[in-house]
């Protein structure tokens, strides 16, 4: 594109002193491959593995520089400065993904192995070395869970609607204080209060079952439900209350009818990423709930297995051939991924149901 002076009919070109669009990503891809190179050069002469993750953030430091470098003497200082911040945002980007892409890598390819039939249609009874699965323990991870859930959220969400709808004085603040506290608190305690609590209860001191360990997940969830609801409650808009009760419309019903269903889809996503918090947890349910190589579907009766129990007692505690108990241990590492993925997928599948339509 050009365009032409009124005085001297000079063309001058409306793109001069401008990166061509392709020059980020070839200068990207260059930095990237050029510090691969290195590496691997550097891995072949001493015999090491080759470390791709660190050859990617030192190669996005890299690019950084050069953008910056050519921009510089091609489009001037202020272009430069322009390109040197959105190269540090991408880039910032870009290296947060390293780590999770490193981990997805890694648990993918050692969790392949024995994720077969096999892993998901049997449990460790019996089982000294190869073989064996871990259903015992994807079973009591899903009833645990799902139990803390059925505790956890009708608690916190009644909790929410108390604080925004209804809370005032002392009282809510109150709430409020120890539902910061609790938000903080080690998990590990969790599980000593659940194990303490029914050690006096039953007057049992080696008591172990599944409803324990659910009560110490529902210690861990709540204050990440009530957190996240009492946030999505506060941004139903005041005028949507206000024309329910000029309705004359009741207030629980303008709650249940009105504001609830306006911030379902926040409050699904609350819900999921409290699930996501305690559905990984290893010590409090190594605590109360113990571990077991057997199956057992009843919570309130004898130990019960959990995926990440599992996953360390596998890893811990090896038989004298260790690699298919490491198998085991990145099967069920991936296993919790995909089941922490499928709660996602469920939860983005319920908001967009549930949420309101703002079409005309």
């Amino acid at each position: 594109m050009t365009a032409v002076t009124e005085t001297t009919g000079i063309v001058n070109s409306l793109t001069a002193g401008r990166l061509p669009r392709w020059a980020t990503w070839v200068i990207l891809g260059a930095s990237w491959a050029t510090m691969i190179i290195v590496f691997a050069l550097v891995a072949a002469s001493s015999g090491a593995e080759l470390n791709i993750g660190a050859a990617l953030f030192l190669g996005t430091i890299l690019f950084i520089v050069l953008i910056f470098v050519f921009a510089l003497l091609v489009e001037g200082i202020r272009q430069a400065k322009d390109r040197l911040v959105t190269a540090l945002v991408i880039s910032a980007f870009l290296i947060a993904l390293i780590p999770l892409i490193s981990l997805l890598f890694t648990v993918v390819s050692n969790g392949i192995p024995r994720f077969d039939f096999g892993f998901f249609n049997s449990s460790m009874r019996n089982i000294v070395g190869e073989g064996g699965g871990a259903l015992h323990a994807i079973t009591g991870t899903l009833l645990i869970t799902g139990m803390a859930a059925l505790i956890s959220v009708p608690i916190g969400l009644l909790t929410a609607i108390y604080l925004v709808e209804y809370g005032k004085g002392a009282l809510a603040r109150a709430i409020t204080f120890f539902v910061d506290v609790m938000t903080g608190i080690p998990s590990i305690v969790a599980g000593l209060f659940a194990f303490a609590l029914f050690s006096l209860l039953f007057a049992d001191p080696g008591i172990r079952f599944g409803f324990g360990g659910s009560i110490a997940l529902s210690l861990l969830m709540i204050p990440v439900v009530v957190r996240s609801s009492e946030e999505m409650l506060k941004l139903v808009p005041n005028e949507l209350r206000e024309a329910s009760y000029a309705l004359g419309v009741p207030k629980w019903l303008t709650i249940l009818k009105i504001v609830i269903p306006t911030s379902i889809a926040g409050i699904t996503t609350g819900v999921t990423l409290a699930i996501a918090r305690v559905i990984g947890e290893t010590a409090p349910l190594l605590i109360i709930s113990g571990f077991t190589a057997s199956m057992n579907y009843d919570l309130f009766s004898d130990r019960m297995m959990s995926l990440p129990v599992f996953v360390y007692t596998q890893y811990q505690n090896p038989g004298s051939v260790v690699q298919p108990y490491l198998d085991r241990a990145w099967a069920g590492a991936l296993t919790l991924i995909l089941i922490v993925m499928l709660l996602n997928l469920i939860a983005r599948l319920i908001a967009r149901i549930f949420s309101p339509k703002l079409g005309r």
